[in-house]
């Protein structure tokens, strides 16, 4: 399993990556790499950044 990155803007690039090339949903990212959702969501939020499921990215 990868070392998820503690800096949000790191993080951030870390999950959008996997999103894009690796997974079609947030819930399946969370689930393979057993992250909590609502952990990494508020993470990112408190950064600025929101989840678009249209997009499936953070932005």
């Amino acid at each position: 399993m990868p070392t998820i990155p503690s800096d949000p803007f790191m993080l951030l690039s870390f999950v959008n990556m996997k999103l894009r090339d690796q997974y079609s949903t947030l819930d399946s990212l969370c689930s393979d790499l057993d992250i909590d959702r609502h952990w990494l969501e508020t993470t990112l939020e408190a950064a600025g950044f929101e989840y678009s499921e249209e997009n499936n990215k953070f932005w």
